[in-house]
């Protein structure tokens, strides 16, 4: 379904969670800023961030990288090594999930600690836009008539109920398992 709500809003709210969570200038975020590079973002600011903007819009973004979904969904041992660097593969589907970002030039690997810096702007409005489009068609009353009730939250024009979106993790979940035949076999366990 279309997306109720403008990207240029995704974007300024997610400028709004770095503003008050990180308290940087708005004048340093811009669309290709790395969240933890160059705004200096730690783990724990993610988590107030997400939280700034699933209230913003109602959603619930993803509590895991998708790393760890690789793991979970092709096994242990697909997207980290022993010694918690990414595999091949999952330096293959991180080139994908964060194209805009130089994902292990040179055939060099990339400690999984190091994935959150891939994060820019950019990727997390993005990512509120994907969520936000898995609007219903419908809401549960059978009404087919979503609105914006305050520029960021879609209820339903028939009974007020808000919009319930697929969450963060499962439409990780869900990329991965859609992900090309060629691409898909990057983070599919190979034989031997």
């Amino acid at each position: 379904m279309q997306n109720l709500i403008p990207a240029e809003t995704a974007m300024a709210e997610v400028k709004r969670a770095l503003v008050e969570t990180l308290r940087v200038d708005a004048a340093r975020i811009e669309p290709g800023t790395s969240i933890v590079r160059d705004l200096g973002a730690e783990s724990l600011d993610f988590l107030d961030i997400n939280y700034r903007l699933e209230t913003a819009f109602g959603i619930r973004m993803a509590r895991h990288f998708f790393l760890e979904h690789m793991e979970e969904l092709f096994g242990e041992g697909t997207a980290l090594d022993d010694n918690g660097r990414l595999t091949d593969r999952a330096l293959a589907v991180a080139r994908l999930r964060y194209p805009e970002a130089a994902v292990g030039g040179g055939g060099s690997s990339l400690d999984m600690d190091e994935v959150a810096g891939l994060i820019t702007v950019r990727a997390l409005a993005a990512t509120v836009m994907d969520i936000l489009a898995t609007l219903p068609e419908k809401c549960a009353c059978g009404a087919a008539s979503w609105r914006v009730s305050d520029g960021t939250h879609i209820v339903c024009g028939a009974c007020s109920e808000p919009a319930a979106f697929t969450n963060g993790d499962e439409l990780i979940r869900q990329w991965l398992l859609s992900l090309p035949a060629g691409a898909r076999s990057l983070a599919s366990p190979q034989p031997g």
